[in-house]
């Protein structure tokens, strides 16, 4: 056999090992599906638990005769809880692991609702929401970390986003059966998926990228293997975590502090920045007492909440699609023009009601707004600075970043959950031409700031932000 003849079987040996390479990367395996299904148990719980507060209501306030503050620290101690959740859950996922994680919040969850679902004054109603709210803070941050860290690079962000559907799919529902069914049978319902998220926790695997952080080789490379499949060549993807891990050991150790040097700067930014707007748009306060916006505007807010729960599954499903095929920077900055333009259409309709201009048009444009922004919410603000915070942040300073950036969104959340009963009181239209104010000063932000993630690696997109300062 000749040289030449040599080198080319070398080289078609090459090609057809990166073929193999490429097609277990392209691979979606049932176990990647399921695994992923069952994470986002999780936030179909969040997503019951934020709608909850809307359409009960009337319900709790009646049985039990809360006031307007009363009802809105009800409503708000939810984010109170996950800022606490947040604060725990950097280092909770990574001491008991990320299935742990989720089994761990599920007590706490499991303990609200029926604490919800018994109570008999407001201690009881606010110490159930409190709990549940803590499992959210845990949920925020190991949900999109899990599935990031199991599912192929080339769907990461599509499936990432299905943490984002799934909370539609329980805002949806509470939408529609809460027009029905008792507030206390309502938090009963909300179990029905924290005990299947328990089950079907003990059929998953743990992520292999924290198995190989805490040294268990074999049982990394076994994970990898159930999750890309029986027949595939793990060996190059295990051997890339082991080498990533041992640069992480032999690094520095992650603290809070180191966050705020230089190098990180552009990270932080962009991932509190996100957070930061995408609560002070006012979206929080808009889904949890949504009932009220559609009262205030003269709408019924039993068809309201009706017609949002038909729309916003189709909505969240179109951003899964897109996230990938349009990339993460230009969904975003339709989404964030979407909720400007609603939040602004908001503001005119309820300041033409002030002044007794339009009165039988306000209603319909009430819930033209409130449909439009909470649609445009969902299919990139919603879903996408979670995304986004998965990949911008280098491993060595991952737990403190996370946990910081999730605590900032579950703060400024509480602040708008609070206050918003009380500003669409003082002046609706004022509170929505605020809201207004953010988004366009987002879009600012967005075009300034976000670079583009979609098809890159994570070392590429945080190469690119360090070298941004240089």
């Amino acid at each position: 056999m000749t040289i030449s003849e040599n080198q080319r079987n070398l080289e078609a040996g090459l090609l057809l090992n990166k073929n193999r390479n490429d097609i277990n990367e392209c691979r979606i395996t049932v176990v990647v599906l399921f695994s992923t299904f069952v994470s986002v148990c999780g936030s179909f719980c969040f997503g019951c638990a934020a709608g909850y507060s809307s359409v009960a209501q009337a319900g709790i306030t009646k049985d039990l005769g809360l006031s307007v503050a009363q009802y809105s620290m009800f409503g708000s101690i939810m984010t109170f809880g996950a800022m606490f959740g947040a604060i725990f859950s950097g280092k909770v996922s990574d001491l008991i692991g990320r299935k742990g994680t989720m089994w761990f919040a599920q007590i706490f969850c499991i303990a609200g609702w029926l604490a919800i679902a018994f109570a008999k004054d407001t201690i009881w109603l606010d110490a159930g929401r409190f709990s549940t709210g803590f499992a959210v803070g845990l949920f925020s941050y190991v949900i999109p970390v899990y599935i990031a860290e199991i599912t192929p690079k080339h769907v990461r962000g599509a499936f990432v986003f299905a943490n984002q559907l799934m909370q539609s799919c329980g805002l949806s529902l509470y939408y529609v059966i809460g027009n029905f069914v008792h507030w206390r049978n309502l938090a009963l319902i909300g179990l029905i998926p924290c005990v299947l998220q328990v089950v079907t926790l003990f059929f998953i695997p743990e992520s292999p990228r924290l198995l190989g952080k805490w040294g268990l080789e074999k049982e990394c490379t076994a994970s990898l293997q159930l999750l890309r499949g029986e027949d595939a060549d793990v060996s190059e993807e295990a051997n890339t975590i082991k080498e990533t891990m041992i640069l992480f050991e032999e690094g520095p150790k992650s603290r809070v502090m180191d966050l705020f040097q230089r190098r990180y700067a552009p990270s932080l930014v962009i991932g509190v920045g996100l957070m930061l707007l995408q609560q002070l748009s006012g979206s929080s306060g808009i889904m949890f007492y949504v009932g009220s916006v559609f009262d205030k505007g003269g709408f019924p807010s039993s068809i309201g909440s009706m017609i949002l729960a038909v729309i916003m599954i189709p909505k969240a499903i179109l951003g899964l699609i897109l996230v990938e095929k349009m990339g993460r920077r230009p969904l975003l900055l339709a989404s964030t023009s979407g909720m400007c333009l609603c939040s602004l259409f908001l503001a005119f309709s309820f300041s033409f009601r002030s002044y007794g201009m339009l009165d039988e048009l306000t209603p319909i444009f009430t819930c033209i707004g409130v449909v439009g922004f909470i649609s445009s919410f969902a299919v990139g603000m919603g879903g996408l600075p979670w995304i986004i915070m998965s990949e911008i942040f280098p491993m060595n300073v991952k737990v403190s970043a996370g946990t910081l950036v999730t605590l900032a969104n579950w703060s400024f959340s509480w602040i708008v959950a609070f206050a918003y009963n009380f500003m669409i009181e003082w002046n609706a239209s004022g509170t929505f031409l605020i809201f207004f104010s953010v988004c366009a000063g987002g879009i600012v932000f967005i075009y300034a700031m976000v670079p583009e993630t979609k098809g890159r690696t994570l070392e590429d997109i945080q190469a690119s932000l360090t070298d941004f300062l240089q």
